[in-house]
């Protein structure tokens, strides 16, 4: 298949690199989503997954992290993870990781598990049903979106999740309710429940921590930046009854979404790996709590095959001059 050929003919310019590539997902859906385009379908997933055992070496993530620092990884390493905590991770990509016999981690934000909704889903799912030519949020501090067609009410979708990422937690939530308000109903099963992760951990999914509430780390003071980190991985350890020894970062970019001050919290917290959203492939001289990530959103075989290879030479942006350690 050429798709293969591909990723062998970039592997094997790259062989002996001791480079790890980290993808990252968030849902796979059954369909086609339009308000959620960029996501992958089942179809698409499982030929991605196919993918990656025919070309790459898939790992868990604290093995290859552990043989990365030893330089004892095996060529085309990969990782497979999943931000935030959605139902489907279970009912639909869980099916397609144990066809394949892939190993994966799913970072979950437990202050939305059992029914609850994050803020940007709700801010999706509002707009959804949104059936006016112009979305008027100037009392919301907003602005004006014109939602007339598919690719407008999209773009107002970007455009507002852009104006309240950052904001501060509180004025985000009072925005994402007035928001909210506009729906006459929402969804409340798009997260995963304890069952849910009980079930991924049963099939030797790792679980790993990604705060309570999913804030932007740089935008809340450093104690309760403390108290999410370290409560996320009190209540899934209480659910999953089994270490939690990863984390991944909100948003994820190193100085923007979180600090070295956020890094060092994870560390005493106890974690031994965390991983942000900088592109590129982990080296031995990457810092384990900074490991980068990488997903080709391509939805053709050959181009995702040729995006993932060419990102192994991809060295890790914040790759320091000594070993992990």
């Amino acid at each position: 298949m050429l798709a293969d050929l591909v990723a062998r003919g970039c592997a094997a310019v790259t062989a002996g690199a001791q480079s790890l590539s980290i993808l990252i997902f968030h849902r796979v859906v059954s369909e086609r989503d339009v308000m959620r385009p960029s996501e992958p379908t089942v179809a698409e997933f499982d030929w991605q997954m196919r993918h990656l055992r025919r070309s790459y070496n898939p790992m868990p993530l604290l093995e290859a992290v552990q043989a990365l620092g030893n330089r004892s990884l095996p060529n085309r390493a990969v990782c497979v993870t999943f931000d935030d905590g959605y139902a489907d991770n279970a009912r639909i990509a869980l099916p397609v990781l144990k066809k394949y016999a892939i190993p994966a981690t799913v970072f979950i934000s437990t202050g939305f598990i059992n029914g609850g909704r994050m803020w940007n889903d709700t801010v999706i799912e509002a707009l959804r049903g949104f059936e006016g030519s112009q979305l008027d949020l100037q009392s919301l501090q907003l602005g004006c979106y014109p939602t007339a067609t598919q690719a407008e009410r999209l773009a107002a979708v970007d455009g507002i999740l852009t104006a309240i990422k950052h904001l501060d937690p509180e004025k985000r939530a009072e925005r994402v309710a007035g928001i909210a308000a506009l729906a006459d109903s929402l969804p409340d099963n798009l997260m995963l429940t304890d069952a849910q992760l009980r079930q991924l951990a049963d099939a030797d999914i790792d679980i790993g921590a990604h705060t309570v509430n999913h804030p932007i780390l740089t935008s809340i003071d450093e104690d309760l930046a403390s108290r999410e980190i370290e409560q996320s991985k009190h209540t899934l350890e209480h659910i999953v009854q089994r270490d939690v020894r990863v984390f991944a970062y909100p948003n994820g970019r190193p100085q923007l979404d979180y600090s070295t001050v956020h890094r060092d919290m994870v560390a005493a917290a106890g974690f031994e790996a965390a991983v942000s959203t900088h592109w590129g492939v982990a080296v031995p001289a990457s810092d384990r709590f900074q490991l980068p990530r990488f997903t080709p959103w391509d939805r053709k075989p050959l181009a995702f095959a040729a995006r993932l290879a060419l990102n192994l030479r991809n060295r890790d942006p914040l790759a320091r001059s000594t070993a992990l350690s």
